[in-house]
This record gives structure tokens, sequence and C-alpha cells, in this order.
């Protein structure tokens, strides 16, 4: 796929990025290439499983497999179809990933929903995609419960590990279903997965995948991974499967190359992330930066504490900053690889530092059979060094499709007509692209915002608050004024050992805005700041700034 070279690192990456091309097989189907492949070797090991009370166990690839086929045969007998969608509300837990191999395996499309959902959101989801089957645990099942007879399409509810009425007890229909099952043959473009993702504004939109999108998901991956995978790599992170961070950054490319990957169902702290990093002799992870800022602010010497084997920690979902990347140098001897992308085409501009230098704060360069973009309004790609939308080009350099694309978004046809202008796929994110090619993120188009005149990013001042010792994480958002227009306000987390009243507030808030506006333009530091015991994060780690600036807004007009 992607074959190393004897280049320097200058032209590494110029010739592997114009030398590359796709093969995408007319026939493919996810569940050959993630477990069918390797279920003939019986010790080769799929999952390493542990809960947080300490529970351990392993799954190999032929157990996978066997266990899938069961699920299979099951879903069949309860008149699931190809083409039919089949919720998968699980946490990470091998039956997570053989739910995911079955539905592949009979040309259903596997739908993914995180159990943190509550009622409204299971609801408008089921509904919308009119799955037929979901299978639950006991994280989800009372919120499932509470809105079943609320969708109709519904026609049935697998249970694990769960003792309850009107469902399908999955333990007893293993014992009693085949092992054997003969998979339906699918193209590389029909449907394999169903997940929806969330704007700023308006319903949450499924995005569809075809099985292609983990060939196009590859590049990046290997990439990101400092060429993965290598002999003794273990995988993972601590993403949700239900999200494309875990399913497609870890779960599932970590399955196509036949190595283990950690599945750990718990809540995430510094102290078990160092943990199963340590325990499982974890080689390689997928960490979002809000995650590295709490081991970074928690254990600043690392590897003076743990006995680790890490050797590529790949970051995304916000800009890491320089913060957190000079320590992923100096505290683990890493130079961590940013990566970029979205759930309709995800994995497209990253680093890869084993392979070609990255520039600390740099979102990285377009992988190899990605032909990435800044552009306009208009979609025009504008010249280096000026902001515009980051957007992914229909077709590689040589003209080849990119098999990384979206199907489009589910019953929304409008929706998906304006993600592209021309042969351009819209992120809805916000960058420049240096003479070099890399990339440097400026935000989300909806989080820029003017105070005074000037132009606005929040993630830089971010970045910049996160380098003070006092604070553990920050958010920018703008607060209305009728002077300015707006001015820029900052939301803090403080590190635990902060000693907190009135007085050490106020003094601490002059500290902080000294800080930034000793290190960024004059416009740029906060002129008010409100400190917080924790940020609104979505479920995959994302800061959600657009609910501050909501707060905010609907402050200014109760005081008017």
């Amino acid at each position: 796929m992607i074959s190393a070279s004897n280049n320097s690192p200058a032209d590494y990456y110029r010739n592997l990025y114009r030398q590359f091309r796709w093969h995408v097989p007319a026939a493919f189907n996810i569940a050959e290439v993630c477990c069918g492949r390797w279920a003939d070797d019986a010790s080769r090991i799929a999952i390493h499983y542990e809960d947080e009370s300490g529970h351990a166990s392993t799954l190999t690839y032929a157990e996978l497999q066997a266990q899938a086929n069961r699920l299979s045969n099951i879903l069949l007998e309860r008149g699931v179809r190809r083409g039919d969608r089949v919720a998968i509300i699980l946490p990470q837990r091998p039956e997570t990933a053989i739910a995911h191999i079955a539905c592949y395996q009979i040309g259903a499309v596997a739908m993914p929903m995180s159990i943190l959902f509550g009622p409204d959101a299971l609801e408008y989801r089921l509904q919308n995609s009119e799955a037929a089957i979901a299978l639950v645990d006991q994280a989800a099942l009372a919120n499932l419960n509470e809105i079943r007879a609320k969708c109709p399409a519904m026609r049935h509810v697998i249970a694990i590990d769960c003792d309850a009425t009107d469902t399908i007890a999955w333990d007893a229909e293993m014992l009693a279903a085949s092992s054997v099952f003969d998979a339906v043959k699918t193209a590389a473009t029909d449907p394999a997965i169903l997940i929806y993702t969330s704007g700023t504004t308006g319903a949450p939109k499924g995005a569809l995948l075809p099985h292609s999108a983990i060939i196009g998901n590859l590049t990046g991956f290997v990439a990101s991974q400092n060429w993965f995978p290598q002999d003794g790599d273990v995988f993972w992170s601590p993403a949700d499967w239900a999200w494309t961070g875990g399913l497609m950054d870890a779960l599932l490319p970590t399955l196509y190359f036949g190595k283990p990957i950690v599945g750990y169902r718990g809540r995430f702290s510094a102290d078990t992330a160092f943990y199963l990093l340590e325990k499982y002799g974890v080689t390689n992870t997928f960490l979002f930066p809000t995650a590295l800022k709490m081991m970074m602010k928690a254990v600043p010497a690392p590897r003076e504490k743990f006995k680790l084997k890490l050797r590529a920690i790949m970051s995304a979902g916000e800009a890491v900053g320089d913060a957190v990347f000079n320590w992923g140098r100096s505290g683990l001897g890493i130079t961590i690889n940013e990566m970029f992308g979205q759930t309709e085409m995800n994995y497209i501009v990253g680093n890869s530092a084993a392979k070609w230098p990255a520039k600390p704060g740099s979102m990285g360069r377009p992988y190899p059979g990605h032909r990435v973009a800044v552009i306009d309004e208009d979609g025009n790609v504008v010249k280096a060094g000026d902001t515009g939308e980051v957007a992914l080009h229909r077709t590689d350099i040589h003209g080849d499709p990119d098999p990384i694309f979206f199907i489009g978004y589910w019953k929304n046809s409008d929706a998906t007509r304006k993600k592209y202008s021309g042969d351009w796929c819209r992120t809805g994110d916000l960058a420049s692209m240096d003479q070099d090619g890399y990339l440097w993120y400026q935000g989300r188009a909806d989080d820029m915002f003017k105070a005074a005149g000037y132009r606005i990013g929040p993630s830089e001042i971010e970045n910049c608050l996160v380098k003070h010792p006092a604070v553990a994480n920050a958010a920018v958002v703008p607060k209305p004024d009728a002077e300015r227009g707006n001015i820029v306000k900052a939301f803090i987390v403080l590190t635990p050992d902060v000693k907190r009243s009135k007085a050490a507030d106020d003094k601490l808030i002059a500290e902080l805005q000294t800080h930034v506006r000793g290190k960024l333009a004059p416009y740029e530091y906060p002129k008010e700041i409100e400190f917080l015991d924790e940020l609104p994060m979505t479920t995959t780690g994302k800061l959600q700034r657009r609910i501050l600036r909501l707060m905010e807004q609907e402050r200014a007009i109760k005081s008017e």
C-alpha cells in the first residue's frame, strides 16, 4: 500500500505523494479484510478487553469470526436483510466488534450510537434511519426503552448482560446459533456504515459510508501511526467506537492489519490512560488533545514513572498546540502526529514524524491519495498563506476517484449537494496552507469571530492559555459588546492544585491576561475570564464552543 524508500526526508513525502495510486477492488467487504482473512490463525488476538471493575479477557480473530457468524445468522432469522440498518448502542467491548463484523457480512448497514445519548437523541436517529434492530447493554437500555414505542421500524432489541422483558437475550441466542455462515458478496461502493454527525445548526445528519471508506482511511492511518503495523504493535484509544474517531481511526484499521486492539469500558482519566498503556504494552494510540492535556498536567514526566512502549501518537478533533506538542517530545519522547478529517471524508491531512518532518502546530500535509486545498466561498483555491476552507477533491492527483468519500447524507440530498462546490467537498474548517503544503488550523468557520474589527481565531488563544501552569483547559468565544461588537472571553478550567478565593482569582485573571498579551497580538488577549469546573464537550472529546457562545448571547440579551 505505502512502501518505504531511501529518499531523504525532504524528498520522501513529495515522491510518495506523487507516486501513490489507489487500488480498489470492485468486490470488497469490511468483514472479510478486518476479520475473515485472519481467522485461520487460532492464536492471533483481536481484542484485549478490560472494564473499570478489573475484569479482563481476550478475543482471538477466530473467536471474533465464529461469534460474528452466529450473530449474522440471528440477524437473518430476525428479518434483517441487505441494506437494513442495525443500531449498535454499545461501549468499547468485544460484542461491539462482533456486531460490526456480523452486519457487514450480511450486507446490512451498521449504525453505531453512543451509550451517552439520551432518549431524544436515540429517538431521532432510530426514527430517521428506520433501524430494524438495536443491540444494547445495560448502559443504554433504559433510555432506549423510553422511546422504543415511538420507533415502529425497530422490530427487535437484542440485549447483552440484561435481564429485560421484551428483548432478545444475546447469550441464549448466541449459544443456539450456528457458527457457520456464508458471507454475501458486496461491492466496494455498497453502504456499510451510517454515522450521525451533529452540526452547529439543524438536526444531526446521517453520513452513509461505503465499504471502500476503510481503504481511503489506510494511507493516513499507516502514516500517522509511524508506519503501522510493525512486529509487536498493540493499539489503544479511548475514542468511543460509536464515533468515526474510534471506529475508523482505531478499531477497524487495527483489525484490518490483524493486530490486537485494547478495549476499555470505563471513564477516561490520566491515571487510567497510563495504566492501560503500560499494562498492555501499547505501541500506538489515538488521543484527543483534551486527553493529552489531562495527561500532561497530571504526569509531566511519564517516562520516569511508567514503562511505556509507545512509538506513535495520533491526535485529532482540535488543534494540539505547541504546548502539548512539546510535552510529547520531552515527556514521552514522541512527536505527536496531528490528523485532520471528518466523518464524511476521514483521515485526509496529517503528519508522519517517522517519514517526513512535522512543523509544531501544523495540521500536517495531505496524505497520499487525497487532493486537498484551501478554497474561498466561491470554491476557488486561495494563494499560500491565505485563510480559507479546507476542502477535498473527488479525485486524486491522477484523476482516480478517492475511495474515502461518504455516499451522501441519509434522506437529505439537499445537504449532500450543499456539501460540495463543484468537485470540492467542503469541511467547514478554516486553515491556511504554507508554501511547503502544510496546513495551519484556524478553527471552525462558525467559531471565528470579529472583535473591535479584528478577526479572531480561538485556537491560538486557547493554546497560549494552556501553557500557563494553572490552566488545565480553556475555551475562547465572543462576548457581545455594544461598542466593539464583541470582546474576547475565555472560559478556563484550572488545575486541581490552584487555591481559590476572590482575591486569588482576581490576581490570576490579571496574570493570565498578561500572559496572553505578552505572547500574542494585543487585541487577542481575553478581556474577560470566567472559571468553570468543566467545559462542554461532545462525547467524542471535542470542545463545544457553540454552547458557551450561545450562553454569552443569552446573558447579553438579559442584561439589556
